[in-house]
């Protein structure tokens, strides 16, 4: 398989092919019951969902949820911060053996907070800055086994010891309660670009942290999850899928009120319509891992090629979900 081929075929592949439209710590206590899953809540007023979504580039979101009568909740999704250059969505593709870095003065610029870290998988364009953010917020990190391990190899040591006591490793199939809102991990898929169908710098890291990571293939998949975050007070649901794919079983049950989902799934059968139609077609779709993550995140996001191919497909499949484009660190309130 060509470089290019390592994160998927050519923007303009990927646009034309994966979007046809065809036609642990820190839980709560028990509290009041959350709504039922499966049972899309009374939709609020637009800005009263009771979340706040901020886009931090690529698959990174921070998501601010209310809890009445205290601070709101802060869970982050992937945060990538540091984005260095790699080449992914250039003509030749991602370099294997591009040096991995972490720009500690960079992540902090961005004065994060989090209670939870969300962690999909474990490429370098999703994981790496996880450690040096978990130990500077405290947050519990959520993350597979594989992904647990690649962090804890990665991690300095004053990150490393703050991996060990906040690190929750989940599999899939967890609900999770916290104060004011849930956790639902899912089970999910990465996508399989190329004339193969193949995961890029696929497998796991089982058994304990491997030699520390140097190169963006020594971060490997380590199996991909998707995550869908409650706010108690108004039943309102958001889900994210790390990837450009999905597994339709482990959606059973789920009606989200909004999903972020991401271009791409070219190889992916009825990718988008089988998607929406799992996920009991959502009033908003807002799309994720859209930009060139070569380009500056503090400037405007430059579309890689899927976007608009993105919209005309969510737009023929499910024609009453609203399609929403956050910018860089943009907001916003459903």
């Amino acid at each position: 398989m060509s470089r290019r081929g390592l994160l998927g075929a050519s923007a303009t592949g990927l646009a034309a092919a994966g979007l046809t439209t065809a036609a642990p710590a820190g839980a709560a206590a028990p509290a009041a019951p959350a709504a039922r899953p499966g049972r899309r809540s009374a939709r609020p007023e637009p800005g009263r969902s009771g979340i706040r979504l901020r886009w931090l580039g690529n698959n990174g979101w921070e998501i601010r949820v209310a809890r009445p009568g205290a601070t709101p909740a802060t869970v982050l999704i992937d945060p990538w911060l540091t984005r260095f250059r790699t080449g992914t969505y250039s003509e030749e593709g991602a370099d294997p053996g591009t040096r991995l870095t972490v720009d500690r003065a960079a992540i902090d610029r961005h004065r994060l907070r989090a209670d939870q870290i969300l962690v999909t998988h474990g490429h370098y364009d999703h994981l790496p800055d996880v450690p040096h953010l978990a130990a500077t917020t405290g947050a519990t990190v959520l993350g597979t086994e594989s992904h647990a391990n690649m962090m804890l190899a990665l991690a300095g040591p004053e990150e490393r010891r703050a991996l060990e006591d906040q690190l929750s490793v989940v599999r899939g199939g967890e609900h999770i309660r916290f104060e004011g809102y849930s956790v639902r991990v899912l089970r999910s898929l990465h996508s399989m670009p190329g004339p193969r169908a193949r995961v890029p710098f696929p497998g796991t890291r089982p058994g304990g942290p491997p030699p520390r990571p140097r190169t963006i293939a020594d971060l490997v998949e380590g199996e991909t999850l998707a995550y869908a975050v409650t706010c108690e007070a108004t039943g309102f649901t958001v889900v994210n899928f790390g990837g450009s794919n999905f597994s339709a079983a482990d959606l059973a049950g789920l009606a989200p009120d909004l999903a972020m989902i991401q271009p791409g799934g070219s190889t992916v059968h009825d990718y988008v319509p089988r998607l929406l139609s799992c996920l009991d077609h959502p009033p908003y779709v807002v799309p994720t891992h859209w930009d060139d993550i070569d380009e500056p995140l503090d400037e405007p996001a430059v579309d890689w090629g899927g976007l608009t191919g993105l919209r005309k497909a969510v737009e023929a499949a499910s024609p009453d979900t609203r399609f929403v484009v956050v910018d860089h660190l943009e907001t916003f309130t459903p």
